[in-house]
């Protein structure tokens, strides 16, 4: 199973990533429009974002360098909430775009998922919080999956992991920035890797700086083709994430990997134990 890495946006000496989620459908797809394209990356993220790159170093190593520094800054945020889309590879095929709400507790590590699209998950919630209910996903499905009740399943079982990449336990900032320099750290020991930055970059009507990664040559190091992260330049949060594989002819399009999008995001709005409880009367567990 291929893992993602991503660059890293630095604004203003403070550092956040995200897993995001892409995928939305009809008024819910976000547009993304560059309207303003920066070739010379790391001039511009010099200008820009404060970033310096010693000479003949590894593109990444700026963003390497940041992520480690400002790390503490996302373990600072205490929850958020977010309209979430993903869509994902999976064995080959592109899945159909989920959209769902999720809420998101730092300590202990709490979600909460509600779907909303596609049509046949909607109303579909699960919960997991790392320190209760013996590590399982507390969750319901609709429609006649409805008539097995309230489930507490393994978090990477058959049944949880049902088209999906990733499990519940992988979702959020924190998990992500782990993987990420991971990833990030491993890809700084090869070449062929070029990083751009792009300005005036919109996703839905929120203005954001894009980071792109590309490799231009297929290796058996590298894990993607085009990596890209679209940070909010007002959150200074990642709101966007895609990936792509290197195509499979030339001349076609390069393959999905996964994408993610967040929308409506919005941080430390005070969740408490009730949002993560499946009793909670504003939930529909049956």
């Amino acid at each position: 199973m291929k893992k993602t890495m991503i660059s890293s946006i630095l604004r203003n000496g403070n550092l956040v990533f995200f897993l995001a989620v892409l995928g939305m459908v009809s008024i819910l797809m976000p547009q993304v429009i560059a309207q303003k394209t920066v070739e010379n990356g790391m001039k511009v993220a010099s200008q820009v974002n404060n970033v310096t790159q010693i000479v003949n170093e590894h593109p990444l190593m700026p963003v390497i360098r940041w992520a480690e520094k400002e790390r503490p800054h996302v373990v600072s945020i205490q929850d958020y909430t977010a309209l979430m889309t993903k869509q994902e590879n999976i064995g080959g095929t592109v899945q159909e775009a989920q959209v769902m709400e999720i809420k998101v507790r730092h300590n202990p590590l709490s979600f909460y998922l509600k779907f909303r699209y596609p049509r046949r998950m909607n109303g579909q919630e699960a919960i997991y919080i790392k320190t209760q209910n013996d590590g399982k996903v507390i969750g319901h499905g609709v429609g006649l999956e409805r008539n097995f009740g309230t489930q507490f399943l393994d978090p990477e079982g058959i049944i949880a992991m049902r088209g999906c990449k990733y499990s519940i336990k992988e979702m959020g900032i924190l998990n992500l920035i782990d993987k990420l320099l991971d990833v990030g750290q491993k890809d700084a020991k090869f070449g062929e890797c070029d990083v751009q930055y792009f300005e005036g970059v919109k996703v839905d009507d929120r203005n954001c700086t894009l980071i792109q990664v590309t490799h231009p040559v297929p290796r058996k190091n590298f894990i993607f083709y085009i990596a890209r992260i679209y940070v909010d330049k007002e959150l200074n949060l990642p709101i966007r994430y895609e990936s792509f594989d290197w195509p499979a002819k030339e001349g076609e399009a390069p393959t999905l990997i996964e994408a993610y999008t967040y929308q409506k995001m919005k941080i430390n709005v005070g969740l408490t134990d009730a949002d993560f409880d499946y009793r909670n009367p504003e939930y529909n567990y049956p």
